[in-house]
């Protein structure tokens, strides 16, 4: 699994007695073999692990201190034969007797090194600078007597190589999150893929969200992993309380969260190959030159399994259903601003639209209902355009009639079927023969009729083409294809599906029912002609099921992995709804036909990016026409 990029990271709170340092030493090298038993590569541990954060004026015994020492040398001893590497947050002594707050960076039976904490806490219940002394991080060639020897000490990035993957990680503490320019972002500009936190934060009402916040932000700016790992009840009582709270984020994505007084370890794995393809894509990000800051560690580290994270099977869906609701009534009102600006700038007296019944060109519809109604407009002068042909059912020619009667649009009636037979005669095909020509031939004429109508109405035709039919080049070429607005261009099937469910449930009774049945009914060209009355042309039987080609989609397109990674995710997100073999055959459709099909999209109309993704020539994705599939194939 660790060849696909993920580094596994382990937050551990460990039972604690304040200033029993060989008691919590006991703890930690207990929770160490446990992220061993994980298959961890680093664990990270509160601030001041081995004597508590809360023993006050004790830091100022040498009994307290040499404790800490020996704890300290023993958990590198106890611990040498375990496979990860373990920081662990002390008090240790410098030059000239200061005393530093410290994470100790143990690997291989001894410490590598210490990274002291910047910023000491001043305030409210904090007063660290009684005991500790503020570390500059500027100065490079710093170092403390430890066990014997001269232990380099400085805010180092962290290169780890030798195992499946390599990767860097940085240390801050504590208060270094929450100073204006927190050492998180020079170390992730120094190269530091992974930041990790060792704190000890008194718990008050509300700090934990603004912690969350904070976390997920820092993780964003500086495009990296980032796990916290806070201090926990046991430590001192007297004038506040520890929550042992432990975060893990990535690219401000929250991964796992703890909770309040909740279990001691959260495990997640932290995907810096994707990290790295961000930070490639976001050129503005900045690198400072890390050179004289880097600390080499060598492991030697097999293969992790599993995978300690959670994949949706519905990446662009919010897991949240309130988020949901927030997302989907906000993609409804930019496709109507979108529009409305469109409409008045173009000066256009109505808006055409090809309604089919169908779920894409639905929410067109909604959409555009939506930007006639912002910009004070008839809802009279939408034109909806039913065009039935040899393929159209009666269900779907019922629920498009239904829906434009319920929206107080007009409706318009066209039927191609003696235009597309003489085109036929035209160009002396068989219409027995139920090919391409067939198909495309009627929505090729419904393209026209749809675009003809719009001039003798001084009007503008609306597309209902979405983001997952364009990038499976699943459109007629100048037939459905084209549009003078792709209204969802940049909208995936599966949320398409939700946006239509949103404006379903806080429909009237009338059009409530028919959006129902809309969601309620297969996805189809319509085409070929029906079968005893139902539709014969499903399109998930022809490319696949839309959930896993917006799966690989998002993966493809938004984080550019590898087909290999995308089919072990692929697997893990669906797994007892599809079976490997079946999910590699669509992941192969979808990689030969996005390439492929590139020459539709080279082509497109105009139309507002409202998601993460864009397939816009002018935007976000540019890729020649011609490109081979090859490497991602086999990759």
């Amino acid at each position: 699994m660790n060849h696909l990029g993920y580094v596994r990271v382990m937050c551990g709170t460990p039972s604690l007695k304040v200033g029993n340092c060989t008691y919590n030493g006991q703890q930690i090298c207990a929770m160490i073999k446990e992220a061993e038993a994980k298959q961890c590569d680093v664990v990270v541990f509160p601030e001041l692990a081995t004597t508590g954060y809360t023993c006050g004026d004790l830091f100022l015994h040498h009994t307290l201190l040499d404790a800490s020492d020996r704890t300290l040398r023993k958990i590198a001893e106890e611990t040498a034969s375990c496979n990860v590497i373990a920081i662990v947050g002390t008090p240790i002594r410098g030059q000239s007797g200061v005393l530093y707050n410290a994470a100790a960076i143990i690997y291989g039976g001894s410490v590598q090194a210490f990274v002291p904490k910047c910023y000491l806490p001043n305030y409210s219940a904090f007063n660290e600078v009684r005991y500790f002394t503020p570390f500059d991080p500027e100065e490079t060639d710093a170092t403390v007597s430890f066990d014997g020897e001269e232990v380099p000490m400085g805010s180092f990035v962290f290169r780890v190589e030798g195992g499946p993957v390599t990767y860097s990680f940085g240390a801050e503490i504590c208060e270094d999150l929450w100073v204006p320019n927190p050492p998180a972002i020079a170390l992730s500009q120094m190269g530091a893929q992974i930041v990790l936190n060792l704190s000890a934060n008194n718990e008050t009402l509300g700090k934990a969200k603004a912690r969350r916040d904070r976390i997920r932000a820092v993780s964003a700016q500086g495009m990296c992993g980032y796990a916290y790992c806070d201090a926990g009840a046991d430590e001192s009582t007297t004038d506040g309380i520890y929550a042992g709270h432990k975060l893990i984020c990535e690219n401000g994505k929250l991964l796992k969260d703890s909770g309040l007084f909740g279990d001691d370890v959260l495990v997640a794995d932290i995907d810096v190959s994707l990290i790295e393809d961000q930070r490639r894509r976001r050129n503005m990000f900045t690198t400072l030159d890390g050179s004289d800051y880097t600390f080499v560690l060598h492991v030697e580290k097999g293969e992790s399994e599993g995978l300690e994270r959670k994949i949706s099977a519905s990446p662009f869906v919010p897991a949240n259903p309130a988020d949901g609701e927030e997302r989907y009534a906000q993609i409804l009102n930019m496709q109507g601003y979108a529009l409305k600006k469109r409409l008045l700038h173009t000066r256009a007296k109505t808006a055409v639209i090809g309604i089919s019944g169908g779920l894409d060109s639905t929410l067109a519809l909604l959409a555009t209902v939506h930007a006639f109604d912002l910009a004070g407009l008839s809802r009279k002068d939408i034109y909806c355009v039913t065009m039935p042909c040899f393929g159209t059912s009666k269900r779907t020619y019922d629920n498009a009639v239904a829906m434009c009667n319920a929206l107080d649009v007009t409706l318009q009636e066209v039927n191609i079927r003696a235009a597309v037979l003489q085109h036929f005669t035209d160009i002396g095909h068989n219409p027995d023969c139920h090919d391409v020509t067939y198909e495309n031939s009627q929505a090729r004429e419904r393209t026209q009729v749809l675009m003809d109508i719009a001039n003798r109405l001084n009007g503008m035709v609306i597309g209902t083409g979405d983001l997952s039919e364009l990038a499976l080049g699943w459109a007629t070429y100048n037939g459905d294809h084209m549009s003078m607005y792709g209204i969802n261009a940049s909208l995936p099937k599966t949320v398409i599906r939700h946006v239509v469910q949103f404006c379903a449930d806080r429909a009237e009774p009338a059009l409530k029912a028919v959006l129902e049945d809309v969601l309620d009914t297969p996805v189809s060209p319509e085409l070929l002609p029906p079968t005893d009355g139902e539709i014969a042309q499903k399109t998930e039987d022809l490319v696949g099921p839309y959930e896993l080609h917006d799966f690989f989609l998002y993966y493809f397109l938004h984080d550019g992995f590898s087909k290999e990674k995308i089919l072990y995710l692929a697997e893990k997100a669906f797994e007892g709804t599809y079976e490997k073999d079946y999910i590699e055959k669509w992941l192969n459709t979808f990689l030969r036909r996005f390439f492929m099909q590139q020459f539709k999209r080279s082509c497109l109309p105009d139309g507002p990016k409202i998601g993460s993704i864009s397939l816009s020539p002018r935007g976000d994705f540019r890729m020649p026409s011609d490109a081979e599939a090859f490497e991602w194939l086999n990759a």
